[in-house]
């Protein structure tokens, strides 16, 4: 057997020679598959509307459904304080944010706070004077009338006593504009205050109040005694300078 012979060679297929092989190899699918009719049927209706009143606008939270309590009926520190102090200063004066006014000092302790300061300007303004006077006296000869030189000093002396007294009575009245209190009302634990606002009062407004207490003396020193009975425990010079004194706080 000879291979050229051989009818299977050079036929790699396997077919018989003289025979017709499948033509052209598998048949292409007919059109491949059929292409859905419309694409994708949209949902029914769309997306559902959101809920009942759908999202706050603006891109924020709802409003909270009412409001808050509103404050209680009064004065601007709720009424408890206009009794107390006459109805007047309760919504006068007061720490911002609704805090309770202070307690208005009563007129023992502001009489205390005086004798203190008193005794700080007199003491040594007395002492001055008193050794002043007893030179300039001693200096003279009651039989001539003849001036040593002893006179000379307790003149100066004199002089010093009414200087002393001024300076410190300027030094009560800045501690008490700039602090509120002189010496005599930080021991009993007082101030003196704006009544509108609280503030304290300035060293000017402290001199001119000083001065004003002059109308409290003028009938009697009736004006000294009027915060016995007056509703904001006010003197005249409290009232034409527009100050209160209260406790200081603790």
């Amino acid at each position: 057997m000879t291979y050229g012979n051989d009818p299977g060679y050079n036929n790699p297929g396997g077919y018989p020679q003289n025979q017709p092989g499948p033509q052209g190899g598998y048949p292409p699918p007919q059109g491949g598959y059929p292409p859905p009719q419309g694409g994708y049927p949209p949902p029914q209706g769309g997306y559902p509307p959101p809920s009942q009143g759908g999202y706050p606008q603006g891109g924020g939270y709802p409003p909270p459904q009412g409001s808050y309590p509103a404050a209680p009926a009064g004065d601007q520190y709720g009424g408890q304080y206009g009794d107390q102090y006459g109805g007047q200063y309760g919504g006068a004066y007061g720490p911002p944010g609704g805090y309770p006014a202070p307690e208005l000092a009563h007129w023992g302790l502001r009489v205390g706070a005086t004798l203190i300061d008193g005794l700080i300007v007199g003491v040594p303004t007395w002492i001055l004077s008193i050794i002043g006077s007893a030179l300039s006296a001693g200096s003279v000869d009651p039989e001539t009338g003849q001036v040593g030189s002893g006179f000379g000093i307790g003149l100066v002396l004199s002089l010093v006593a009414v200087v002393v007294a001024l300076g410190l009575g300027l030094w009560l009245k800045h501690k008490e504009g700039t602090t509120g209190q002189t010496v005599g009302k930080k021991v009993v634990g007082i101030q003196t205050v704006k009544e509108q606002t609280g503030e304290y009062i300035g060293f000017g407004m402290a001199v001119v109040r000083g001065i004003c207490h002059i109308v409290d003396g003028l009938p009697c020193y009736i004006g000294y005694l009027w915060p016995l009975w007056d509703a904001k425990r006010q003197t005249f010079a409290d009232k034409i300078v527009g100050t209160v004194v209260v406790r200081a706080p603790r």
